[in-house]
């Protein structure tokens, strides 16, 4: 592991079983995050990123079974692969909300009706700061005024449903970073919003990791908010990165169709009225029961017959810290992947022909 690092993710799996079969909705996930950084996780709905993150602080459902690895540095205590720790353990307790924390895609869900918004805030100071519990209001109520949330002694007192969207995501921010966590996991946090909202919030976010200095792994789907946000870029499709790089290479020379489509389908600024805005057709497949071949095969305009429904590509380094996962790409490293590909398949084929078939062997013996 790096030392700029303070999160790697590597080869990450998450199966789920069910009565139909096995659902693999990430399928091999590898990135890292540099102290400091922003790195933007991005896909449709479906695309597995929401598991990924929840895997990182281990809160998947039981159902969900991780594997791989996810390397966190805890400074003090060194490398740690926190798959390996008991996802209710003390060890991992005192990670999850105070090292790494969490701001969760919907603050009306995020936030129980039952207790006031101090009262939910205050929780994670006086388990991971201070028991005194006068001191414990002060760090929230300074929170709560550093998320630009007014008159913090009476919102201290009310409830989530007296909060409007945006102020319930200021509150949402506040409980996540009370603590001063060295990594910020902000799954969609903008989704609810109204535009003025969301670019408030977003420059808060970013005035607040420059305070403390924190690292953000930041998931959505808007690549409006990625351009905005974020320092790198990974592209999530049916539970594989397809495309990472430097945010403003991704935007200026995106190599996977998955990648151009979803920029593709933004609107650009002196753009004309008459101007469609592209459409990828189709949804992302379910993950069950995967054939050997691209993810995006069905979806794909630049695909190749008899090597993208037969084979499924790596993620291989064309340019210094941009990689790809796609036959389809005039980069060297893309093409050699191409040529071993369809060497692999002919020689498959090849001894599937020489290979002699298990049902005429019976039959034959059977006359005989």
């Amino acid at each position: 592991m790096s030392q700029e690092n303070i999160l790697e993710v590597k080869d990450l799996h998450v199966d789920i079983k069910l009565h139909e079969g096995v659902l693999t909705p990430v399928r091999g996930v590898s990135f890292e995050i540099a102290k400091g950084e922003t790195l933007g996780l991005v896909g449709e709905s479906g695309s597995g990123k929401s598991l990924t993150c929840k895997a990182i602080l281990g809160i998947n459902e039981k159902k969900c079974k991780s594997s791989g690895e996810i390397i966190y540095d805890a400074h003090e205590k060194g490398k740690i692969d926190l798959l390996k720790l008991n996802p209710t353990g003390k060890e991992i307790r005192e990670i999850r909300g105070k090292q790494i924390s969490m701001i969760f895609q919907e603050p009306m869900v995020a936030f129980s009706p039952m207790y006031t918004i101090g009262n939910q805030i205050n929780e994670a100071t006086l388990l991971h700061i201070t028991k005194d519990k006068k001191k414990a209001k002060e760090i929230t109520l300074d929170v709560m005024r550093k998320v630009g949330i007014a008159n913090v002694e009476k919102r201290f007192k009310q409830y989530p449903h007296e909060f409007s969207g945006g102020m319930l995501q200021r509150a949402l921010i506040a409980m996540a970073l009370v603590c001063n966590p060295k990594l910020l996991i902000a799954d969609e946090p903008t989704t609810a919003l109204d535009v003025t909202i969301q670019a408030q919030i977003l420059e808060l976010m970013k005035e607040l990791q420059k305070e403390f200095n924190m690292a953000i792994l930041f998931i959505t789907h808007d690549l409006g908010v990625v351009a905005r946000m974020c320092d790198r870029v990974a592209v999530m499709y049916l539970g594989r990165i397809v495309e990472s790089g430097p945010a403003a290479t991704i935007y200026a020379d995106p190599e996977h169709p998955y990648t151009r489509g979803l920029i593709g389908s933004v609107h650009k600024i002196g753009g004309k009225k008459e101007d469609r805005l592209f459409s990828i057709p189709g949804t992302v497949p379910l993950a069950m029961n995967l054939p050997k071949a691209c993810g995006f095969y069905d979806r794909c305009d630049a695909r190749i017959e008899g090597l993208c429904d037969k084979a499924e590509p790596d993620l291989v380094e064309i340019a210094p810290g941009h990689c790809v996962a796609c036959f389809n790409c005039p980069h060297e490293a893309c093409k050699k992947q191409k040529e071993e590909a369809m060497a692999k398949i002919k020689a498959e084929e090849a001894a599937a022909k020489v290979a002699p078939d298990p049902e005429e062997g019976g039959k034959k013996r059977g006359k005989r």
